[in-house]
């Protein structure tokens, strides 16, 4: 049925009764719903009333008329069947129709409690504006057609005594008029049935619609949980064969070259595996952010670590193009309250899209400085500029500027989109300006500042240092592997590649190495070796890696032992679990060399 809320109604003076002057009563201990309910409502035009609970509730209703209630079941204090309950024993609200709003799964046996206590119908958090606002409409307009019928059969009294009082002089008028008013009501009667026909067609097709919804509600889950674990497959899949290729560039280095061609071969793959690698856990980090499974930790962090980690992040891709980037941080002890590694993440994300869309030999130009109670940080480009139209999308995911053949610059879209919402997780705001294509780009992040505290002692970052090739690129062992003592290994993994190039790292480190490529043979060959570190694969055939760690643990010699999960899983579940299992640390694919000497030089690791 067709409702117009500003359809002209009849109070019992007779005159046109308008929207505003039909009054709805909201009841809820929450103002944030209140406001969401009279913002749902605002449209419709009638009048609004607030009640914050039971009590507020009939001191209202004794003070003013509604056409309808709307009223919160789960209420400290009185609860919406209580304060129903109370309504409906009074004969002036005894018809009043009610409208349960619940946050919470409502059994059949409360559902009947409450049509027993007078509710018309139910409403459930969240609420869809759609649904809410039809209800509204229907029971407003039964209202109007109450009074209308009221007024009328007023009317028809009054009338009645009227003839009553002449009905010896106009007995026969009397019969002809009642017999009129009679032939009026009932097709009065039969409008009124042909309107709760149509608002039980209505009822019906509203409910078949609520239960389309729950079911693509439903589906749209269903999606985004597999969306998720398609994710974690893909980031553990790309990183399973990123880990050969990055321990073949650490093997390469390690053997010295006259060569610039091959140095630069080297390079090339390094940077290019470094930017695959960040792809993959900014994807990852986007997902985990959507799902409110991302943590930030927060602490005493000076501006000046900051710009000093980011820089030094993207400093390779700025020296391979020969771009000058110019810093202005007159004060870089000033504190920000944030996550350090996030923050970094953040500029050296911005700092990359300056770099990636400026021109070799361009100038990117980074400032950060106090601003009343927050820190504002900038960074300007001389690149190719954000379209007007581009502008206010640009930090939406998958969204990039548009690009022509010429200057196809690749990548997801993600970055800017990560930016955002790490920036607004640390309660501050990121904008993007750009005067046009072809005239440069401007970031500006604000965070808010963490109040100055005595025993706090600011950072002071080290200036940015330029680019030079790893003092590691040259050398004959990798990174770190100098004056180690050499440990017994046991790596364990499935990748025939990638478990031939870290046992070559690790001899050339100078570590006694074994071998195994599946669960049941990593048992055997430990047994026999009784190495001091494992590093283990999680996914491995007969018995995964989870199972092998815990086999281990339960030999005397094995709880010795240093057991190191190396995997292309490393979601906060998956860390989870290898600590359950008892793996000592938790690497992701593809490896950090210098993490490994560092962890494998550390005190724990004690000869058995």
């Amino acid at each position: 049925m067709t409702v117009n809320p500003s359809m002209p109604r009849l109070l019992e003076s007779g005159r046109p009764l308008s929207a505003g002057e039909i009054k709805i009563l909201l009841v809820d201990d929450q103002p944030a719903r209140l406001l969401s309910y009279e913002s749902i409502l605002d449209g419709l035009g009638y009048g609004m009333v607030r009640a914050n609970s039971g009590l507020q509730a009939l001191e209202q209703l004794m003070k003013d008329e509604f056409a309808l209630i709307l009223l919160d079941v789960s209420m400290p204090g009185m609860d919406g069947f209580e304060t129903a309950s109370l309504i409906h024993e009074h004969p002036r609200f005894e018809r009043t129709p009610i409208i349960f709003v619940t946050g919470v799964n409502v059994s059949e046996l409360d559902q009947l409690k409450g049509y027993k206590l007078g509710a018309v119908d139910y409403v459930h958090v969240p609420v869809v504006p759609e649904i809410l606002r039809s209800k509204v409409s229907v029971l407003v307009e039964l209202y109007c057609k109450r009074r209308e019928l009221q007024s009328l059969n007023e009317e028809l009294a009054a009338t009645n005594e009227e003839l009553a009082a002449t009905n010896d002089e106009l007995a026969a008028a009397n019969r002809a008029l009642e017999l009129d008013k009679a032939r009026q009501l009932e097709a009065l009667n039969r409008d009124l049935r042909s309107a709760n026909v149509e608002l039980a067609t209505a009822n019906r097709a509203l409910q078949a619609e609520i239960e389309v919804r729950a079911d693509v509600e439903e589906q749209l889950k269903a999606a985004d949980r597999h969306k998720d674990e398609f994710l974690a497959m893909l980031a553990h899949e790309l990183r399973n064969p990123l880990a050969p290729i990055r321990n073949a560039v650490h093997i390469l280095r390690a053997r010295t070259s006259a060569d610039a061609e091959d140095r630069w071969v080297q390079d090339v793959i390094d940077r290019q595996l470094g930017s695959l690698t960040r792809l993959v856990d900014d994807l990852l980090d986007v997902s985990r952010i959507t799902r409110g499974k991302i943590n930030i930790s927060r602490g005493a962090v000076a501006l000046g670590a900051i710009v000093h980690s980011a820089v030094e992040t993207v400093q390779p891709l700025i020296s391979e193009k020969q771009q000058r980037l110019s810093l202005d941080v007159p004060d870089p002890e000033v504190l920000i309250d944030g996550d350090l590694t996030r923050l970094t993440q953040v500029i050296g994300n911005i700092l990359s899209n300056a770099a990636k869309y400026t021109d070799p030999r361009g100038v990117i130009a980074l400032s950060g400085r106090r601003d009343g109670e927050c820190v504002e940080i900038r960074v300007r480009d001389e690149g190719t500029g954000i379209a007007a139209a581009d502008l206010p999308r640009i930090f939406e995911l998958f969204t990039q500027g548009e690009q022509n053949t010429q200057r196809a610059l690749g990548g997801l879209g993600i970055g800017l989109a990560l930016v955002r919402r790490l920036i607004e997780l640390h309660g501050g705001t990121v904008v993007a300006r750009s005067e046009g294509e072809g005239r440069g780009s401007e970031f500006i992040v604000r965070l808010p500042l963490r109040p100055r505290e005595p025993y706090l002692v600011p950072v002071h970052a080290p200036a940015p240092a330029p680019a030079v090739a790893p003092a590691h690129a040259n050398s004959q062992l990798p990174p770190g592997s100098a004056n180690r003592t050499g440990r017994r290994l046991l790596i364990v993994d499935d990748n025939q590649d990638a478990l031939d190039s870290l046992a070559a790292l690790m001899e050339m480190s100078g570590h006694e190495v074994h071998m195994a490529t599946d669960g049941e043979s990593a048992l055997t060959v430990a047994e026999s070796c009784r190495p001091e570190v494992v590093l283990l694969d999680l996914g491995l055939p007969k018995l995964d890696g989870y199972e092998v760690a815990r086999r281990l643990r339960e030999v005397p010699w094995g709880r010795a032992a240093m057991i190191i999960a190396l995997t292309g899983w490393g979601q906060d579940e998956d860390r989870r679990r290898t600590r359950e299992c008892g793996f000592d640390s938790h690497m992701v694919k593809p490896l950090d060399l210098d993490a490994l000497i560092r962890l494998l030089g550390s005190p724990e690791v004690t000869h058995s």
